[in-house]
């Protein structure tokens, strides 16, 4: 969403004129097929690499590093994280406008809506979690505080968008990235309450896997309770588990992703009971540097009288 916050080799971007003149390509042919779609606003953080950057530094909530990991910096190389600088209290304005000018962007290339993606590891999530932030001032230290920074965010994106086109994403039990508080629970139960207020679209819940051990498991059942709106459960759900988790009523709706990586149809495959390709191996998925195969190579199904056909794209 800007140069600031990129830092995933071969990811996508929204910050360039060049950028939506693509995008707005993309979410035509979207629409052509009567379907909606959001854009996720993604800032790395500390997960980002200093040579993607002109100031060849990555910025977090404090001066912490990501130890355990590895990434792979502006030439593709794999490469170790490094050590993040602490925004001060005076850039937040610009870096929530960064977020703002692109969802501007993003609101002219035709997109429906945007999601804030505070999950995973990534700045909004550094912020609320005590495990990376150790600020002192009025962004560090208490619920309120680790959760300000998120809440200027979504205020600044109602500008542009109404409240009821806006998502937030968040994976209160995930470690990725060097996460897991011991206060967790509190801390995103007290977020879930407070973006109860804004009347958004959803909220996604990471609940899945990868699971920390530093504080209890948060449902998406908990999250349900605490949140006063549209809850979209996520992560390693099958057709079978969710809708049993929308049956149960402890989520309204399950989103899919890895699954739509190897099933590019995957919703005629619910619809019709076809069998469903498993998920690709990580590495397709995870690191572009592999390129295109085992990622976008899947076929759609194809039933006949003799049984399962890939049909190539």
């Amino acid at each position: 969403m800007t140069t600031q916050g990129f830092g995933w080799y071969g990811a996508p971007a929204l910050y360039t004129d060049e950028h939506e003149a693509v995008w707005k390509e993309l979410v035509d042919r979207v629409h052509a097929k009567g379907t909606k779609i959001f854009l996720q606003l993604w800032h790395m953080g500390r997960q980002s690499h200093p040579s993607f950057h002109p100031t060849n530094e990555v910025v977090s909530a404090s001066a912490t590093q990501y130890v355990g990991g590895t990434t792979r910096n502006a030439s593709g190389e794999r490469c170790d994280f490094e050590k993040a600088r602490a925004l001060t209290t005076e850039e937040f304005p610009e870096v929530v406008e960064m977020y703002r000018q692109c969802a501007i962007r993003a609101k002219r290339a035709g997109f429906d809506g945007v999601e804030v993606h505070g999950a995973n590891g990534y700045l909004v999530d550094q912020f609320m979690q005590s495990v990376t932030n150790q600020r002192t001032d009025k962004y560090g230290g208490s619920f309120e505080n680790r959760y300000r920074f998120l809440d200027e965010i979504v205020e600044a994106l109602k500008t542009v968008f109404p409240a009821g086109r806006i998502g937030v994403r968040l994976s209160p039990n995930g470690v990725f990235g060097g996460m897991g508080s011991k206060d967790n629970n509190e801390m995103f139960t007290y977020a879930f309450e407070r973006l109860s207020e804004h009347g958004l679209a959803y909220l996604a819940m990471l609940d899945g896997f990868g699971y920390s051990s530093e504080s209890r498991t948060l449902t998406v059942f908990d999250a349900k309770k605490a949140f006063k709106g549209i809850v979209m459960a996520n992560n390693s759900y099958t057709r079978d588990t969710a809708e049993g988790v929308i049956r149960s009523g402890a989520a309204d709706l399950v989103g899919f992703a890895r699954l739509f990586i190897s099933n590019p149809d995957l919703v005629e495959r619910f619809r019709n009971d076809w069998p469903v390709n498993p998920v690709p191996d990580y590495k397709f998925f995870w690191d572009s540097a592999t390129g295109d195969e085992g990622y976008n190579t899947f076929g759609h199904y194809k039933p006949t009288s003799n049984g399962q056909e890939e049909e190539q794209p």
